[in-house]
């Protein structure tokens, strides 16, 4: 991709701007998609661990608005919520923790995390897998 120039007014005056097209890349974070395999739709949510539904576009998507850097497959550059680091000293009571997921507006009514387990985008057994795997970080 080749830098393009265009014109562009500041403060009343016209400038040149050169930049550089960097939708290509940027893309999958957009759609909150990853390229990970991980992240492959399983027909078969029995047998999902918990990595794979946390990554998964179609049901936890964690990865939309979470890093998770304990893990190297979780390639993120999200930063709506805060990243998965340090769970264990964060949510010492393993519930507190999965209630967050269930519904997290319960501890904060503003929050733009969506409700899992209330809306049931995921199972309780999916939760807890989710939660197994986001507790070991």
């Amino acid at each position: 991709m080749g830098a393009r120039a265009c014109r562009a007014r500041s403060r009343g005056m016209l400038v040149d701007v050169r930049t550089r097209s960097s939708w290509p890349r940027l893309l999958p974070v957009v759609l909150g998609l990853t390229l990970n395999p991980a992240s492959v739709h399983s027909a078969d949510a029995g047998k999902a661990t918990g990595q794979q539904l946390a990554h998964d576009v179609y049901k936890g998507n964690c990865l939309a608005c979470h890093q998770i850097p304990g893990d190297p497959s979780a390639v993120s550059l999200a930063n709506i919520g805060p990243p998965l680091v340090h769970v264990r000293a964060r949510f010492p009571d393993r519930a507190v923790l999965r209630s967050q997921v269930w519904d997290s507006r319960a501890r904060n009514p503003q929050t733009v995390m969506p409700p899992f387990g209330k809306h049931r985008v995921l199972t309780e057994d999916e939760i807890d897998l989710i939660v197994d795997y986001i507790y070991q970080y």
